[in-house]
């Protein structure tokens, strides 16, 4: 037997007809005895923010008891499965946002921890965020460096939103630089295709939509001739990846077949939005995995919903706009709805993470390898208050963190501790976060 060092190098795409396509971590990536960190299959670091608005019931979010062991809530629940990934950590708060303008400043301080400039015009100051920190330090060798997904259109907020600030601070959650704000995609389609390929103006998308054009289609050749040289577990990989994505683009083609009833007088929407909301959340999860699959992206934000949002939740049985119902005013029944949309949130988030950990990635899974952050940069929705933060942290870190944990930290711990945690355990190096301190040493 002749054993080589020959393989196929991580950086392998397939291409054809304008497409380029990554490929997720195989086996033939890994010469043979090498050590895994000196290889391809050394644990890529990878980072996540997952934003929901308007706050939390802390009282049906928050662990009674501190430690390991604890009772999932009713909020938090849908995540008991990933008990050993997961820590609640509690006690956190954000200064910065702390102000009467809470729906404009909620989105932008989050990741940042800076109150930003107060204007309505265009000279915005804010921040930069701490995806961004990371995508300087670890993105910079992907096809992506950042990704920033949404699923409510920004783009007609202008002008002033709250108070003495403008809207520009509630269209993101990623500032590059202090002046330069990065707008949030929310159409699954242009994710799809800047992930991917086959890009262009809307007319070109249009006419190959009406093609059935698959992006797949396009690298059949090099495909095939990739399989003749792998072993039957990456065989068996590459088919799953490859039917995987071909499932997400048969979901966005028919998102952009509903386009409901043509003589109703309907405002214009980007092509390839879903009009049921689950299954735009459920594809913009998709996508995420995706992209840390294949090494497209390793840091990128997701807006679930954005503040003052009114979106109703028919699929827990609420009427009510979403925001309208944050304003609880203390009422069980209001209060016990603005649960029920905390736990179908929580459980789409779930969903995603049980995906996250069925899907291979070197010598774990994608989840062991990932750092997610989900919460909200509002408590009580009642109050407009930003303390106590409810958060969540999730995934392994590549064996940086442990999980199973309700964290509970001295009351007003700045949330900006947490984020250089985050970012430490992601691997960005000490010089880059600076004085770092203040993070959270026991997460």
């Amino acid at each position: 037997m002749f054993i080589t060092k020959k393989h196929i190098p991580r950086r392998t795409f397939l291409r054809g007809m304008g497409v380029s396509l990554a490929l997720p971590l195989l086996d033939s990536m890994v010469p043979a005895r090498t050590l895994l960190a000196q290889t391809a299959a050394a644990a890529a670091p990878r980072l996540g923010f997952v934003y929901v608005p308007h706050g939390a019931i802390m009282a049906k979010w928050t662990p009674a008891t501190e430690g390991a062991g604890f009772e999932f809530t009713d909020i938090l629940k849908p995540l008991e499965p990933f008990r050993e990934h997961l820590n609640v950590v509690s006690g956190l708060g954000h200064k910065a946002a702390d102000t009467t303008a809470v729906h404009s400043l909620s989105p932008t301080t989050w990741l940042s921890g800076v109150r930003p400039k107060a204007t309505q015009g265009v000279d915005a100051f804010a921040g930069i965020t701490a995806d961004q920190i990371a995508a300087q330090a670890i993105g910079q060798d992907t096809v992506l460096p950042s990704m920033e997904l949404a699923t409510e259109d920004h783009s007609g907020l202008i002008g002033s939103c709250d108070r003495d600030y403008g809207c520009i601070y509630m269209n993101t959650l990623s500032w590059r630089t202090p002046t330069t704000p990065l707008p949030m995609e929310i159409n699954p389609r242009k994710v799809f295709e800047r992930m991917f390929g086959q890009g262009g103006s809307a007319a070109e998308r249009k006419a190959r939509i009406q093609e059935d054009r698959s992006i797949l289609d396009a690298i059949t050749r090099d495909a095939s001739a990739l399989q003749l040289q792998l072993g039957a577990g990456d065989r068996q990989t590459m088919t799953q990846y490859l039917e995987n994505i071909r499932e997400i683009e048969r979901r966005i083609q028919r998102a952009e077949q509903s386009t409901g009833d043509e003589a109703l007088a309907l405002p214009a929407r980007p092509a390839g939005v879903p009009f049921d909301f689950e299954e735009h959340v459920a594809l913009m999860y998709d996508l995420m995995l995706l992209a840390y699959q294949a090494n497209v992206s390793r840091v990128i934000t997701f807006m679930v919903s954005r503040e003052v949002s009114n979106r109703t939740y028919a699929q827990v049985g609420v009427s009510d706009g979403h925001h309208a119902i944050s304003h609880h005013q203390n009422r069980p029944d209001k209060m016990e709805k603005n649960v029920r949309i905390q736990t179908f949130n929580v459980g789409m988030f779930g969903q995603f993470l049980e995906k996250m950990r069925s899907t291979p990635d070197g010598d774990g899974t994608l989840l062991d390898h990932t750092v997610l952050l989900y919460g909200s940069n509002m408590s009580n929705s009642n109050q407009h208050d930003h303390f106590p933060l409810p958060n969540l942290v999730v995934g392994g870190a590549s064996g940086r963190m442990k999980g199973g944990r309700h964290l509970k930290y001295p009351d007003r711990t700045p949330m900006a501790n947490l984020l250089v945690s985050m970012l430490d355990k992601a691997g960005v190096r000490q010089e880059t976060l600076g004085d770092s301190t203040g993070a959270l040493s026991n997460l």
